[in-house]
Order: structure tokens, then sequence, then C-alpha cells
């Protein structure tokens, strides 16, 4: 069944196409939300508060975009919502465009832990533009701050996380060479 088929169900009122629904995408908005919150029952809460008004105004839903597409706005926007009194971003600095090396090793744990240790500003910002794809001014519009702060604090997420990943590489380096020379 097609989600425009189960948003017309929904419309009229059928639970099971509700549930439905919410099995399809509650994964990937509880991902989504607990990346914003960094916090595993504010997480639930938002899945549960998005939900809650996407059923809500599933009338207002004029299908410019996908459902998913739809749902993610309103996630982000009620996980915002739940931050907002802990975001703080740092005043606006001009920075040039620089590309991040990541290095050529990637721990998808360790950079998800990285990123959560990011202060909220840098990595609600972060969360949004690098793994959910909103572009500077989509990202404004939602935190409520200009197209030049979204910037900057991408790039000073960037800096910091390429900062973070760089000294667990130091470690990882220097914790080889010890085992190596205990044997």
């Amino acid at each position: 069944m097609t989600d425009t088929q189960l948003i017309e169900q929904c419309l009229n009122h059928e639970r099971l196409a509700q549930k439905e629904l919410y099995n399809r995408y509650k994964t990937a908005m509880y991902t989504l939300a607990y990346r914003m919150t960094n916090d595993f029952g504010l997480a639930d809460e938002v899945l549960q508060d998005a939900f809650l008004q996407a059923f809500r105004y599933l009338h207002t839903f004029r299908q410019d975009s996908t459902f998913g597409a739809w749902l993610k706005t309103i996630v982000v926007r009620t996980a915002y919502k739940k931050i907002k009194s802990t975001v703080h971003f740092e005043d606006i600095e001009q920075h040039q465009q620089e590309q991040v090396d990541w290095g050529n090793h990637m721990d998808t744990d360790y950079l998800e832990q990285a990123i959560q240790a990011l202060p909220t500003g840098y990595r609600s910002v972060f969360v949004l533009i690098e793994i959910e794809g909103y572009t500077h001014q989509e990202t404004g519009e939602i935190l409520g701050i200009s197209t030049g702060t979204s910037k900057s604090q991408l790039y000073h997420a960037k800096k910091r996380l390429r900062s973070f990943l760089n000294s667990r590489g130091q470690r990882a380096k220097g914790e080889g060479s010890i085992s190596s020379n205990e044997s």
C-alpha cells in the first residue's frame, strides 16, 4: 500500500492505517529525534508529539513533497522546541569554505558518539545539513538563525569533529605501537 493510500485511510480515521504509517516511519524519525536531542527519553517525547501533530494536521498535507519529508520537518521542529533553551549559537564569523579531511578510517559508532558530544547548537546545524540534507537557508528558518550563523555553526562543528576524530587517531596509533612493543 502506498503512502498516499494510507494517508487517505488515515483521513477517514482508520486506525490500522495510522498504525501502518507510524510503523513505516518511526525508526527513521526516532533516529532523527535522538540526533537532535541527544537524549533517549526526549527523543521518545519528540516522536510521540510529532506523530500526534502529523495525524492532527494530516488534512493540511498538500503532497508537494513526500510524506516522509513533511514528517521530518515536523520532527525537527518539535525536537528544536524541546531543546531550544539549551541551544547556544556562537557569534557569526566569516569562514572560508574549507574541505574537512575526515581521514581514511571512519568508525561509524565513534562518529555518532562524536556528533552527540558536540554542543547543542553545533549538533543541531550539523545534523540538519550534513545528515538530513537541509540547506543553510532551511536550517536557519527552522532554528530561527541567520544563514551566516548556520554556516558558522557548521564550520565549527566540522572543525571540532575533525579535532575529536584526529585525537582518536593519535590515541589509536599510540595504542598500536604500545601493543607491538609489548609483543
